[in-house]
């Protein structure tokens, strides 16, 4: 691989038990990279963690494994805090971890319309502990892996939970607007990507047929790689840069969905 190495560079990724968020760590781990390995529990990031050193021949040195179920808030704040312990300098945090919402309208025990939780408000909760390692030095960025749908999302204010009226369309487009709009928060600086209609448990959202979660990886990736500049907020298709949807870019949206995110997370920043 031509590519420079990541080495010296540490990595989190959520969602790094299958598809484009194991990728990720994969190629991550075989350009020299520490890799965190988040899984849902912890036998199943052990399990990722195993493979990688099984089957891609990752240095065991190089990778983490640790677990956090995003459907319990207090879970990440645990993890959050151990990962903040052990690695007080962190270089990217990768937010892939995602679910398509459900047929029927599923309530967290934190309180939050399920989709909306894991795919954006652990994200956030997550991104707020890390972000004294994330800021340790200069340098420190936030790789979201969004989506094209988030271009069909709304944001519903007064019900972002969506009581009232409930489709796992909308409910997922919602999680991934708000995730696009995340990015342009001030405190770390952040990209959202679209990685590609990829062949992960999401397709059915999208398509019949995507291409290789590693094609939809490796866009992921070059975000992560230092050489690559970033502009904060901005959103990429793949490896091309566009506009996101207007909302990500409103300075009203981006401060609107703060305040939402860390009442319903229940964490001040």
């Amino acid at each position: 691989m031509t590519s420079t190495t990541l080495s010296g560079r540490t990595v989190l990724v959520t969602g790094a038990t299958s598809g484009i968020g194991y990728e990720t760590a994969r190629q991550l781990a075989e350009r020299g990279a520490t890799v965190l390995v988040h899984g849902r529990t912890p036998e199943e990031a052990q399990a990722a963690a195993d493979r990688l050193i099984a089957t891609a021949g990752v240095d065991a040195a190089h990778l983490y494994a640790y677990a956090a179920d995003f459907t319990h808030l207090d879970e990440v704040e645990a993890m959050a805090r151990r990962v903040v312990d052990a690695h007080p300098h962190l270089d990217v945090l990768v937010n892939n971890a995602g679910m398509a919402a459900p047929e029927r309208h599923t309530v967290t025990a934190d309180g939050n319309e399920i989709a909306f939780q894991v795919n954006f408000l652990a994200h956030y909760l997550l991104t707020c502990l890390l972000e004294p390692a994330l800021t340790t030095d200069p340098g420190g960025r936030v790789v979201n892996v969004s989506s094209s749908l988030h271009r069909t999302g709304n944001i519903q204010w007064s019900d972002p939970n969506r009581s009232r009226r409930y489709s796992r369309l909308a409910a997922y487009a919602q999680s991934q607007l708000a995730l696009t709009v995340f990015a342009a928060d001030p405190r770390v600086a952040a990209v959202s990507v679209h990685p590609g209609v990829c062949d992960t448990a999401l397709l059915s959202l999208y398509a019949h047929e995507g291409t290789p979660a590693a094609e939809g990886a490796a866009h992921v990736v070059r975000l992560c790689d230092p050489a690559v500049e970033i502009v904060n907020g901005a959103y990429y298709d793949r490896d091309e840069r566009v506009d996101p949807a207007p909302a990500a870019t409103e300075n009203r949206s981006v401060q609107r969905l703060s305040r939402l995110a860390s009442l319903l997370v229940g964490h001040t920043t």
